[in-house]
């Protein structure tokens, strides 16, 4: 390809993969530390009444905000690592488009087996920190398998995240919400069980959004993937991530009103 629409091409999804993010962590991060709470405080009748006005429409632009993102961010890694050949430690090693799909396959089966974790498994801890140790075997296998450079492996470590929390919205949390929604505007409690499993769903999201933001700029730091303990440094920064979660729940939920 030429070089100068190469490039022309990359700048263009990069502009849309950050603009199509903000609008799917802005509102999960709505969700999670405003809505939640002020949803808590209101009666019956004004759920009813809005309810059903506000949340599709939030809900429409998070879920189509990750969806633009996850999209935007294949056709750019697909660009730059794969027709780049900068996806392996040695560009002239091994077949990039065989390792995409590869990729890809891994991605929509790691989701089918992160989904049955979380819904066998009633301790969330216990299910979380299996998922957390099947997303660092699925790393590994790039790294040993797929001889990745660690610029890919930073970056494919955030479409493992992106993608576990793409399909969370579209095939859990939304779902949910469209049954809970109806049940809100017909004057009904909501299925118990569909919001918890909603509301599961969104926080483990919002805890992996912190270290998947990370990885999105990470080819700006080669000090970190290009040196012998990257693998540590990731695993810091997805902890310090955890923790900076953690952190702002505890502040969200003493925010007042008025």
């Amino acid at each position: 390809m030429n070089p100068e629409l190469n490039n022309s091409i990359q700048a263009i999804l990069r502009w849309a993969h950050v603009v199509a993010g903000i609008i799917w962590i802005g509102h999960l991060y709505f969700f999670n530390w405003v809505n939640g709470y002020v949803a808590k405080v209101l009666d019956g009748p004004t759920k009813k009444a809005v309810v059903p006005e506000l949340m599709p429409r939030a809900l429409y632009w998070f879920r189509w905000g990750a969806a633009w993102t996850w999209i935007t961010g294949v056709l750019m890694g697909g660009l730059i690592y794969y027709h780049g050949r900068i996806v392996f430690e040695d560009p002239n090693s091994g077949n990039p488009w065989l390792w995409l799909a590869i990729v890809l396959v891994m991605l929509a089966v790691g989701f089918v087996i992160y989904n049955f974790i979380m819904k066998a498994i009633t301790n969330v801890v216990v299910a979380s920190a299996i998922c957390l140790i099947l997303f660092a075997a699925a790393y590994e296998t790039l790294d040993w398998c797929g001889h990745f450079s660690g610029r890919a492996l930073y970056i494919h470590a955030g479409m493992i995240l992106g993608t576990m929390m793409l399909l969370n919205v579209w095939m859990v949390i939304w779902p949910s919400q469209k049954k809970i929604i109806a049940a809100t505007k017909a004057g009904t409690p909501p299925d118990a069980n569909l919001v918890a499993l909603a509301g599961l769903r969104s926080r483990q999201n919002t805890y992996m959004s912190v270290p998947l933001i990370f990885t999105m700029i990470s080819n700006h730091y080669p000090t970190m993937y290009g040196q012998q303990y990257r693998d540590i440094c990731l695993a810091g920064v997805i902890l310090v991530g955890f923790a900076a979660v953690r952190l702002l729940y505890g502040k969200a939920g003493k925010v007042p009103g008025m």
